[in-house]
């Protein structure tokens, strides 16, 4: 008994392992399709910090298809994008407390949600491939439009404008781009 019972627990450590090595290579295979890209905006004392994964077109349609219309998307690839910001922000009056939170988005034809949460460093999809959100846990949703235009980006990319007093957030894939204006 003694004998099987060493045998048993053998088995099951060399499982453990065998399934985190299994994770730790399929996140990492995963992320040379979509690499990791950090942004930084940095003005006087305000620093925000975007860390995102990377999709790319490749011949594909992106919005109302691999992105569909009217569903919660991490807003980027694997895990979900994280926005950390040194101070208060206001988005369209709002205030978005400084801190670190996810950053979410409901694509659509004319307008798209943008959604700020305060869980962060989750997966961006559950196992059904739904998104990994707690809506309960969202601190701040702005309405933006999103604009067509004829450049195609072929990488997803978030990039940093400064316009006079405010500051874009702009995202922009395939022929979308989505400009998130705030002020700090």
């Amino acid at each position: 008994m003694k004998k099987f019972l060493i045998i048993s627990g053998l088995a099951v450590a060399v499982l453990i392992i065998l399934g985190w090595a299994t994770m730790y290579y399929m996140k990492k295979q995963t992320k040379s399709f979509s690499p990791e890209e950090e942004v930084v905006f940095s003005q006087n004392k305000l620093t925000i910090n975007v860390f995102y994964n990377r999709p790319f077109k490749k011949g594909r349609v992106i919005y109302g298809g691999l992105v569909p219309y009217g569903k919660v998307w991490r807003t980027g690839a694997n895990e979900a994008t994280t926005f950390q910001t040194s101070q208060d922000l206001k988005f369209e009056g709002k205030t978005l407390r400084k801190g670190r939170y996810s950053l979410w988005t409901i694509p659509g034809e004319d307008t798209w949600t943008i959604i700020f949460n305060s869980e962060y460093g989750q997966w961006g999809v559950s196992s059904d491939g739904e998104a990994n959100r707690s809506p309960d846990r969202d601190v701040l949703q702005v309405q933006v439009h999103p604009v067509l235009q004829d450049r195609e980006f072929e990488q997803f990319t978030i990039a940093f404008e400064k316009l006079g007093e405010e500051v874009e957030m702009v995202l922009m894939w395939d022929k979308t781009l989505v400009a998130v204006p705030f002020a700090y």
